[in-house]
């Protein structure tokens, strides 16, 4: 019977994109309260299954990254520490969501053991606190029920061990819907019917970095306006495997394909990009198309068939999906807010290669796109340039060993 359940759940996390605004909540409501009655339900269903403990390196310096694993990135940055230092063991642990796509991660757990395995639970905390450093991502408890659920006490037992923590933010955990309405006419707040959620979580977790005091990391840029005294660790992406397939020259078709990679639909402004599109559709001008529930692996070819991606154009940022069009040799289009372009342009030096457009200018930008394709091949080098320079690794390491771990 559990398998059944498994592949039910599966299904509802891969086509999670696609699910009503109930049924995402329902889902998100598991993941925040594995105590209440859904989270509960879910692990009853789902069963724990095996449950893996991550194995400690012998390195003189030890890295522990957990628990969420978005878009691969903590697997990343432990390897990306690994290169940067020989004398350097990192590890990374996830949550494993039955059905959900395929990051990989040096220990993969199933989020019913999580909620449910205190042997587990006790097996995890006794690996994590022979490490010399953590890595806390988006502010999530790690070692499941052992402390309650508690990050702030996860924090005391680590450093009572004689282990330095710090946090990484990644996206909705600290941006502050509120804030952000401000910040752009296009935010997906308060439309996101998340919003009032996403406003408390965003909240407690600003107040936990704030009350602990400990270093505090970004993947994205947008997030400074939160974290004003936090040190950028760009998210990476694999440079080497999205240029291995990125040989195509843009424009070779007789008709240019314009993509849009539609994870978070709502946060990414996807059902008005068709529209405001529509006019070059219907000339016959390109062939658009919305990707979306396509696994990493398959995402190179994906890329590598396109000419133009569209990322966001709610949030005023760009994140792992816009660098990976970039490393594939394609141009990118974006709305990201002038004070993150600054921001970027003065910490790095580099003007950020993702062509601007809001939902109103959309059209036109793909128009001039089209109409000047040598300027476009241009934008296109440049971004593969940005993302070897600032998101192949280096710049994240360097970021974490500066602020932190050789502090």
């Amino acid at each position: 019977m559990s398998s059944f359940f498994e592949r039910c759940a599966g299904y509802l996390v891969k086509h999670r994109s696609r699910l009503p605004g109930w049924a995402r909540n329902l889902m998100e409501s598991a993941a925040r309260e594995p105590d209440g009655v859904v989270g509960k339900l879910a692990a009853r269903l789902l069963g724990g299954g095996s449950a893996p403990v991550t194995t400690v390196p012998e390195s003189a310096v030890k890295v522990y990254v957990a628990p969420t694993n978005y878009a691969g990135q903590g697997f990343l940055w432990a390897r990306a520490l690994e290169q940067a230092d020989p004398k350097i063991g990192a590890r990374n642990m996830a949550i494993q969501l039955p059905g959900g796509f395929a990051f990989q991660a040096d220990t993969l757990v199933p989020i019913a053991a999580i909620n449910a395995s205190a042997e587990w639970a006790e097996a995890e905390w006794q690996a994590a606190s022979k490490f010399t450093h953590v890595l806390v991502e988006a502010e999530r408890p790690m070692f499941g029920k052992r402390f309650g659920r508690n990050v702030e006490a996860e924090v005391a037992a680590l450093e009572a061990a004689g282990v330095s923590v710090a946090f990484i933010s990644h996206g909705t955990d600290i941006r502050n819907p509120a804030m952000h309405q401000l910040a752009t006419p296009w935010s997906p707040y308060p439309e996101d019917p998340r919003t009032e959620t996403l406003q408390a979580d965003a909240e407690a977790n600003l107040d936990l970095l704030q009350r602990l005091g400990r270093p505090v990391f970004i993947s994205t840029p947008d997030l400074a306006a939160e974290l004003p005294d936090s040190h950028w660790c760009p998210v990476i992406a694999d440079v080497a495997r999205f240029q291995a397939n990125s040989s195509r020259p843009l424009f070779s078709a007789a008709k240019p394909r314009v993509i849009h990679v539609s994870s978070d639909p709502l946060q990414k402004g996807s059902d008005r990009i068709a529209p405001a599109l529509q006019p070059l559709i219907d000339a016959d001008r390109i062939d658009y198309k919305t990707i979306s529930g396509v696994p990493s692996a398959e995402m190179p070819a994906v890329l590598a068939a396109a000419d133009i991606v569209l990322d966001q154009f709610r949030l005023g940022s760009y994140g792992v999906a816009a660098c990976e069009a970039m490393a594939s040799g394609r141009v990118v289009v974006g709305h990201v807010l002038p004070s993150v372009r600054e921001r970027i342009r003065q910490e790095t030096g580099f003007d950020l290669p993702v062509v601007e457009a809001t939902l109103d200018t959309l059209h036109a930008t793909v128009e001039g796109l089209l109409a000047d394709p040598d300027r476009a091949r241009i934008t296109a080098h440049l971004g593969q340039e940005y993302v070897k320079s600032l998101h192949n690794g280096e710049a994240s390491a360097r970021a974490l060993l500066q602020h932190w771990i050789q502090e």
